[in-house]
C-alpha cells in the first residue's frame, strides 16, 4: 500500500524546539517583561509581575536547599490550584529536583504508594482540601515512608521561612550551569483507570517544548491572560496551563482553589482573561449556570478543552456562548507531557468540533493495528501511537513497564483507538482494552456511546462489553436520564436503536445510574463499571 495511504502524520518543524530548563526560560521571560502581571491568585488577593514571581521562586529555591533539598530530589506537592502550588513547582525546578505531583483527593494507602515508590524526601502540603486533613494523613503514612525527612504546611511558620529565605542568586547560578534541558524535572502519577497508578518521569525538554507549543497554536503573547481553574497535578494545568504562559509572557489566573463554574467566570470578568480552560464537565457545567449571562466574557478569544471527550455540541455552545471562537481540543496523555494533537483556529468548523486536531510541531503520530502493529489505512481504527520530544523518559523505576509502553522505535502506545483521515485529523474512538468483541464482531464503544446520544432521555453514556458463553462478549449500556424522563429497560432501547444501528451494536444489557466513578481528568473508571456489571447481571466467575 502507497505510504500516503497510511495512517501517520508529521508535525510542523517551525519554530524549533527550545532548548532550555524550565529556570533559564523563566529567567528570560522575566527579562523581557518584567512589568507584566505572571500570576494571580483571585481567591487568596494575591498578584505578581514575572520580575516579583522570579524573585519569590528563587526565595523558596533557596529556602529549600537550606531544608536539605538538593538535585535529583523528589519533592512532592500536595494541594488544590494555588498561588503556593506554583511557587512550588518552578522552585524546584531552579533546584533540579523533581516534582512529585500529588493528587489532593489522595487517601492515605494511595498516598503512601506513590511517595514510597518515587523516594520521595520533602512535602509541601496545603493544610486540607475537601474536609481531608492532609498533615495529619502525612503523620500516618510516614511509617510507611522511610525515605520522607520534611514535611512542609503552607501557611504555618514553617512554610513562611522558607518562602522567605534570602534568595542566593550564586548558588542558585552554580545549580543552574549544572542543570541539563534532557534531565527529568517531574514524575507525574498517572490516575489511570484502573490498578496502581505508574510514575511518569518528565524532562525539562518535554514539559517545557509542550507548554510552549501549546501556547504558539494558540497565539499566546505578553498580553494573554489564561484563567486555569484545572487541577495544577496533572499536566493539564502545569504544562498546557502554567508553562504555555511563562514561555510567553502570559498571565495564569488561578480563580479558586477547586472549581466551581462561577468562580471561573468570575475571574474571567475580573481579570479580563483572553483564554479559558477546562475539562468537558466544567464547560458544561459553566453553559448550564443559570446566570451565565449576567458574566461579562467579551475578552475571552480562545481556550483549551481536554481530558476527556467531549460531545461535538459542547465545543460548539462554548464557541458561541462563552465567546471562545478560538478555543482548541487538546488530545494527549501524561506519558506524552501532555499534548499530542491539537485543533487549530482556524481548521474547519466540522473538524474543530469531531476531532482532537492534527498532530502538534516535532512530532509524529500514527495509527497501527493492536494485533501486528503495522499502519493501518486511512478511515480505519487502530492503536494511536506517538513519538517526538513529548514522549517520556520513563516509567520511574519500572523498566518493564516503560518497554511495554515505548517500543524499540521510541514510539508510545497509547492504548487509545483511533482513526486518521487523509488530512491528518484525528478522531479517538476509544479505548483499545474497552472494545468489544462480539462473535467476532468490534464493536467500539465510543461510536455506540454518540448514536445512544442521539436518545432525548439520555445525558450521558458508557458502553462496556461484559461477557457472554454464546458469543464471547455481549454490549452492555450505562445511561443517566435527564430528570423527568421515563424508565429505561433494555427492551424500549433497543426499539429505539432498530434499524438505526447494527445489530451487533445494540446493548444487550441496561443499567441506569445517577453518575459515573471518574479519574481527576474526568475519564470515566470503565473498569469500575465491568466489575459492578458482573455482580449486577451474576456473570461472576
Amino acid at each position: 500500500m502507497p505510504i500516503d495511504d497510511l495512517s501517520y502524520a508529521a508535525g510542523e518543524t517551525a519554530p524549533p524546539l527550545l532548548t532550555r530548563t524550565v529556570a533559564q526560560d523563566l529567567e528570560r521571560t522575566a527579562a523581557r517583561f518584567p512589568d507584566r502581571e505572571a500570576l494571580v491568585d483571585v481567591a487568596a488577593g494575591r498578584r505578581w509581575t514575572y520580575a516579583e514571581f522570579r524573585r519569590d521562586v528563587r526565595r523558596l529555591a533557596t529556602g529549600l536547599h537550606g531544608l536539605g533539598v538538593r538535585t535529583g530530589d523528589r519533592v512532592g506537592v500536595w494541594g488544590p490550584s494555588t498561588w503556593e502550588w506554583v511557587l512550588v513547582q518552578y522552585a524546584t525546578a531552579e533546584l533540579g529536583a523533581l516534582l512529585v505531583t500529588l493528587d489532593p483527593a489522595y487517601r492515605p494507602h494511595e498516598l503512601a504508594y506513590v511517595l514510597r515508590r518515587a523516594g520521595t524526601t520533602t512535602v509541601v502540603a496545603h493544610p486540607r482540601f475537601r474536609g481531608s486533613d492532609h498533615p495529619a494523613m502525612l503523620d500516618q503514612v510516614r511509617g510507611a515512608c522511610p525515605g520522607l525527612r520534611h514535611v512542609v504546611v503552607m501557611g504555618t511558620p514553617g512554610w513562611e521561612q522558607l518562602a522567605a529565605a534570602e534568595a542566593d542568586d550564586a548558588l542558585l547560578e552554580r545549580i543552574g550551569a549544572r542543570l541539563d534541558p534532557e534531565d527529568a524535572i517531574t514524575v507525574q502519577y498517572t490516575s489511570g483507570t484502573t490498578g496502581f497508578p505508574k510514575g511518569a518521569t518528565l524532562s525539562h525538554r518535554n514539559i517545557l517544548n509542550n507548554g510552549y507549543f501549546v501556547g504558539e497554536l494558540l497565539g499566546y503573547t505578553e498580553a494573554d491572560r489564561v484563567c486555569l481553574p484545572v487541577p495544577l497535578h496533572h499536566g493539564f494545568g502545569m504544562v498546557i496551563g502554567n508553562l504555555a504562559c511563562t514561555s510567553h509572557g502570559s498571565c495564569t489566573v488561578l480563580p479558586a482553589p477547586a472549581f466551581t463554574p462561577e468562580s471561573a467566570l468570575r475571574a474571567v470578568e475580573q481579570e479580563r482573561c483572553t483564554s479559558l480552560y477546562g475539562l468537558p464537565t466544567m464547560f458544561a457545567a459553566e453553559l448550564g449556570l443559570a446566570g451565565l449571562g449576567a458574566f461579562d466574557l467579551s475578552s475571552l478569544r480562545t481556550g483549551v478543552i481536554a481530558g476527556a471527550t467531549c460531545p461535538a455540541s459542547v465545543v460548539g455552545a462554548v464557541m458561541e456562548r462563552l465567546n471562545m471562537a478560538g478555543v482548541s481540543i487538546c488530545y494527549g496523555m501524561t506519558e506524552t507531557s501532555p499534548v499530542s494533537t491539537q485543533t487549530r483556529h482556524d481548521d474547519p468548523f466540522e473538524r474543530r468540533t469531531t476531532t482532537v486536531g492534527r498532530v502538534g510541531p516535532h512530532l509524529e503520530v500514527k495509527v497501527v493495528d493492536p494485533a501486528t502493529g503495522g499502519t493501518v489505512p486511512h478511515g480505519t481504527a487502530g492503536e494511536l501511537c506517538t513519538r517526538g520530544y513529548s514522549v517520556m523518559k520513563g516509567y520511574w523505576d519500572e523498566p518493564e513497564s516503560t518497554a511495554l509502553a515505548i517500543d524499540s522505535e521510541g514510539w508510545m502506545h497509547t492504548g487509545d483507538l483511533a482513526v486518521m483521515d487523509r488530512e491528518g485529523y484525528v478522531q479517538i474512538t476509544g479505548r483499545v482494552k474497552d472494545m468489544v468483541v462480539r462473535g467476532g464482531e468490534h464493536v467500539y464503544p465510543r461510536e455506540v456511546e454518540e448514536f445512544l446520544l442521539t436518545h432525548p432521555d439520555i445525558v450521558d453514556v458508557q458502553v462496556i462489553g461484559v461477557p457472554d458463553e454464546t458469543y464471547g462478549e455481549e454490549v452492555m449500556a450505562w445511561v443517566q436520564l435527564r430528570d423527568g424522563a421515563a424508565p429505561m429497560t433494555a427492551a424500549t432501547l433497543r426499539a429505539f436503536c432498530e434499524g438505526r444501528v447494527s445489530r451487533h451494536k445494540i446493548p444487550r444489557y441496561v443499567h441506569v445510574v445517577e453518575e459515573f466513578p471518574v479519574t481527576v481528568t474526568g475519564k470515566v473508571r470503565k473498569a469500575e463499571l465491568r466489575e459492578e456489571a458482573l455482580r449486577l447481571l451474576d456473570l461472576e466467575r
